[in-house]
C-alpha cells in the first residue's frame, strides 16, 4: 500500500499506541501527538502496576461488564478482541497468564513490560512520536479534517486525525479533558461527565476507626429502596472517609448514577458470605455454649478481623465486657444480623479526578461503530475513554481502549 495519508493521533495512552501501531502497520505516514514527556503514563499505573490488560471470558459476557452502553462496541471486539490481544503481546516475547476471576496480567507482572512492548511496535512501523505536543484546535473546512494548530502556531496538515485524549478522570496523567473540547469545537455533543470506578465516602464516622483495614472474602449489596446491586465475594477496604477496593470500584458507577437520582444509598456488607443466617447463629450458639464466662469481645475475635470487633460491638449496641452466657437471645440474633448485614449509609463519592475511569464522553450516535468515525466530520476518529462507554473492574476498560483504537487505526488507514 503506498504511503498516501497522514494519519495524526493525538494522546499516547493504550488507545494512541494501538491506533498508530496498526495504521503503521498498513503503511500510512503516522504522527503520534503526545502532552507528556512519555507514554502510557495511566497505563503504568493500571492494575496496581501490575496490567490487567484485558479478561479472558466470553464476548456476552465481557460486553456485559459495560455499565450501560456496552453493544456500542461489539463492531470493536469483532476486529481485535480479548485473544488477539494476548497473542499481540504473546507473539512479541511477552507472555500472559489469566488468574482469578479471568483476568488477564502479564507474566512478568509489570506494566512496564506493556509498555515496552508498545514502544517497539511504534518504532518498527516508523510511527513519528512528538512528545510535549500542545494542541490549540483542530480544523475541519466542509466538515472534512484538514489538520491542527500547535500551542505555538504552527500548523500540521493531516488526512485524518483520531483523537484518543483520554477522560477527566486521572488528571495528573495529563487526562484533563482537552479531547473533549476540540470535539465540542467540531459540533460534536459529549455527554455529562461522572466517576466510574471511584472510592466511596460514607456518612458513618467510624470509619475512620478502620482505615486501611481489608476484609477478605466478603460480598456487598447496594440499596437505594427501590434497587439493589449485590457483588462477587471478594475485598473491601475502609478509608478514612470511607471504602474503597475491587468490590466497591467495580458496583461505583451504578451508585454514583444512583445517588444523582436519590440522595439515600446504603451498602450492607455481608462479612460471612459462605454463612446462612442460621448457619452462622447455630456456630455462635456452640461458641458461646463452650465458653461461657468468655466476654463477647473475645468470642468475636474468631469471627472479625481484631480492629473490627470494638467498632462492630458499638454499632450492635452490645457492651464488650458482657460475658456471653448474658446475652439475651434477640442480642444474639442482632450479632448475626450485624454480620450478615454490617450497614454503612454512602454519602457521595470522591471527585472525578481521582476515579479510574470517566463515565460519558462524546456522544455515541455521532460516532459509527463499524469503523469509529465521526458521523459529523470526514477522517475524525475516536477511540479510548474519549468515547462514552465504560465497565468495571477487570480488564474490560483497557480492552475497550485496545479495541477501538485498533479499529480506528485501520479505518483511517484503509477509508
Amino acid at each position: 500500500m503506498e504511503q498516501n495519508k497522514k494519519i495524526i493521533i493525538i494522546g499516547g495512552g493504550p488507545a494512541g499506541m494501538m491506533a498508530a501501531i496498526r495504521a503503521g502497520q498498513l503503511h500510512q505516514q503516522v504522527v503520534l501527538l503526545e502532552k507528556n514527556a512519555g507514554l502510557g503514563r495511566k497505563l503504568l499505573l493500571s492494575g496496581k502496576g501490575r496490567c490487567n490488560l484485558t479478561n479472558a471470558c466470553s464476548l456476552d459476557e465481557f460486553l456485559g461488564h459495560f455499565s450501560k452502553n456496552g453493544q456500542f462496541l461489539r463492531d470493536a471486539f469483532k476486529k481485535f478482541f480479548n485473544q488477539d490481544l494476548m497473542n499481540f503481546f504473546e507473539e512479541r516475547g511477552l507472555p500472559v497468564k489469566v488468574e482469578r476471576q479471568m483476568r488477564v496480567f502479564p507474566v512478568s507482572d509489570r506494566s512496564a513490560s506493556i509498555l515496552d512492548v508498545l514502544e517497539k511496535e511504534l518504532i518498527k512501523n516508523n510511527v513519528e512520536i512528538i512528545f510535549k505536543a500542545k494542541i490549540k484546535s483542530l480544523s475541519a473546512v466542509d466538515n472534512k479534517v484538514k489538520g491542527l494548530y500547535l500551542a505555538d502556531g504552527q500548523f500540521l496538515p493531516a488526512d485524518k486525525i483520531i483523537l484518543a485524549t483520554g477522560g477527566v478522570s486521572f488528571s495528573l496523567t495529563g487526562s484533563t479533558g482537552d479531547g473533549f473540547e476540540f470535539s465540542r469545537k467540531l459540533g460534536h455533543t459529549v455527554t455529562a461527565f461522572s466517576p466510574g470506578l471511584v472510592p466511596l465516602k460514607t456518612a458513618d464516622k467510624f470509619v475512620k476507626n478502620l482505615e486501611g483495614l481489608t476484609l477478605k472474602n466478603v460480598l456487598i449489596r447496594f440499596c437505594d429502596g427501590k434497587r439493589e446491586i449485590v457483588s462477587d465475594v471478594g475485598e473491601l477496604l475502609f478509608t478514612f472517609f470511607g471504602i474503597s477496593g475491587p468490590l466497591v470500584l467495580a458496583l461505583s458507577g451504578k451508585v454514583v448514577n444512583w445517588l444523582k437520582e436519590n440522595k439515600k444509598v446504603h451498602v450492607e456488607i455481608d462479612l460471612k458470605p459462605g454463612l446462612s443466617e442460621e448457619q452462622l447463629n447455630n456456630r455462635l450458639l456452640r461458641e458461646f455454649s463452650s465458653n461461657p464466662r468468655k466476654n463477647i469481645k473475645n468470642v468475636l475475635k474468631g469471627f472479625l478481623p481484631l480492629r473490627m470487633v470494638d467498632v462492630f460491638l458499638e454499632i450492635a449496641k452490645i457492651n464488650p465486657e458482657i460475658r456471653v452466657n448474658q446475652i439475651s437471645r434477640q442480642a444474639r440474633e442482632g450479632i448475626t444480623n450485624h454480620l450478615k448485614a454490617f450497614r454503612l449509609d454512602i454519602a457521595g463519592s470522591l471527585p472525578i479526578e481521582e476515579a479510574m475511569v470517566t463515565q460519558g464522553g462524546v456522544f455515541l450516535k455521532e460516532i459509527d461503530p463499524r469503523t469509529m468515525e465521526s458521523r459529523k466530520i470526514d477522517g475524525l476518529y475516536f477511540a479510548g475513554e474519549m468515547i462514552d462507554v465504560d465497565a468495571d473492574t477487570g480488564g474490560f476498560n483497557l480492552q475497550a481502549a485496545f479495541s477501538t483504537g485498533y479499529l480506528a487505526g485501520e479505518s483511517a488507514a484503509l477509508s
